[in-house]
């Protein structure tokens, strides 16, 4: 049975560190996506700091567009479609986008305008995409390359017990 614990870090590599092994007990046994999306997101609300928005939109293959999945926060944008906002940017090309002023970024999707910085993480499963990973901080520059390698090892996680 999982039991969460408090992270104890001197750095992100510690504190993403924790994630992950946090993550990797959450998630043992269980191969459901809702729940395992559900958990993760959950997690990294309780633990990340400064956020004010966490969690999934899925790819929909037969829409070409990403779908509000699983989140902690307030009401959230329903249909991304691909190449729009960060999310949908992050999905066309398929790789994390770390965004220090959202403001500056072209073609925005302000579901918060309280958000400020922004941080997205593909998840990927034999090169097909399921979705991504979006968190969101009321900060400007809240987010750096640490947290995309971070959120990129939790996504790892995730693949490892979730069936999609």
């Amino acid at each position: 049975m999982f039991t969460e614990s408090a992270i104890e870090a001197n750095n992100k590599q510690q504190f993403y560190g924790q994630i992950a092994e946090q993550l990797d007990h959450l998630l043992a046994g269980e191969a459901n996506a809702i729940a395992n999306l559900s958990n993760m997101s959950s997690l990294l609300n309780l633990h990340l700091k400064d956020i004010n928005w966490v969690g999934f939109y899925l790819w929909s293959e037969g829409d070409g567009e990403l779908i509000l999945g699983p989140f902690q926060g307030k009401p959230a944008c329903i249909r991304i479609p691909s190449g729009k906002g960060v999310c949908g940017a992050a999905a066309a090309k398929r790789e994390p986008m770390v965004v220090e002023d959202v403001f500056s970024f072209p073609g925005h999707i302000a579901c918060d305008p309280a958000s400020r910085s922004e941080v997205v993480v593909p998840i990927l499963v034999d090169g097909k995409l399921i979705g991504v990973l979006d968190i969101d901080s009321p900060t400007a520059a809240r987010f750096d390359e640490h947290d995309a390698k971070g959120l990129e090892r939790a996504i790892g996680i995730l693949c490892k017990h979730t069936q999609f």
